[in-house]
């Protein structure tokens, strides 16, 4: 469905994307993770046609973005991180300005989100709060019967309520078989809703793949406490940071290496054990902690 190769933006001496690559897969969620500044906005700014790419290719829905882009926009809805609305139009008025410029929505499906989403359509957009005005971007959005969904930054202003609103609604689109591109620095967000990942930095896609495959590049946290401390634990290959303190010892392990760390630690008696595999955090603070 969205297909980056290589794809290259330059402003002026700045380069934003530096051979980006992208590929999301028809039905799922994929989120696009990295840091403000990363590349995420201009990454989707050029699938919605709205920038040029300077080299490399970009697809989405089969289509050149930059050519093909009012044929794209019929079957695609976009939430900006940071939304700009009319003024003097109330909310209301937005809505349904939206909706027919994208050719329709069901005014069921977006009576319920304005429910679902706490909105009040009778004010002036001048007097919305920024979670307002993110409000009325996602209603308009996801009340529109698109085959791709490009969500930058969605939950951004809203409160904890309205992010669980919102990630029900992307549970919603995924069982319906819709595409959604999800870019965000909010990694929790990420984890609970997404089927893949990519992780961006400087422009550049650095990994990619399903939550379990990235899983493989850290170390899972044990800890335990046993009977009584077996020496050796930190010969074991693949075994890291291992320290030891009354009786209990915390280690960093590499999937290799679990079976023999839990062997020795067996043999020595354990009275309590936690494991805790790698976050989506710790995938994503790997890349950037090294520069």
């Amino acid at each position: 469905m969205i297909t980056l190769q290589g794809v290259v933006k330059r402003f002026g001496s700045t380069t934003a994307l530096d051979g980006i690559d992208l590929t999301v897969e028809a039905g799922e969620v994929h989120a696009f993770l990295g840091p403000n500044g990363a590349g995420k906005t201009t990454t989707l700014r050029i699938l919605l046609g709205l920038l040029r790419a300077d080299a490399g290719r970009a697809s989405i829905l089969g289509h050149d973005p930059w050519h093909d882009a009012v044929a794209i926009h019929r079957r695609l809805s976009y939430v900006p991180g940071d939304v700009s609305l009319w003024p003097g139009l109330s909310g209301g008025e937005v809505l349904e300005l939206l909706g027919r410029l994208h050719g329709g929505v069901n005014p069921a499906r977006r009576a319920e989100l304005i429910e679902l989403f706490d909105l009040d359509p009778r004010k002036r957009t001048r007097t919305y709060s920024k979670g307002n005005r993110q409000k009325v971007a996602l209603v308009a959005a996801l009340a529109s019967d698109s085959d791709v969904y490009l969500l930058d930054e969605p939950t951004s202003g809203l409160d904890p309520i309205m992010e669980a609103n919102f990630r029900a609604c992307v549970h919603d689109l995924r069982a319906q078989g819709r595409t959604i591109l999800l870019s965000s620095h909010i990694l929790s967000e990420a984890e609970a809703l997404c089927d893949r990942v990519s992780i961006i930095k400087d422009g550049r896609t650095v990994e990619s793949g399903t939550l379990a495959e990235l899983r493989h590049l850290t170390r899972t946290s044990v800890s335990a406490r046993l009977h009584r401390v077996p020496a050796g634990l930190q010969e074991i290959p693949g075994v890291h940071d291992v320290t030891i303190s009354d009786g209990e010892v915390q280690a960093q392990v590499e999937n290799g290496a679990m079976p023999a760390f839990v062997s020795a630690l067996a043999e020595a008696g354990v009275v309590e054990l936690q494991s805790h595999p790698p976050t989506l955090e710790d995938l994503f603070l790997q890349h950037y902690a090294r520069t």
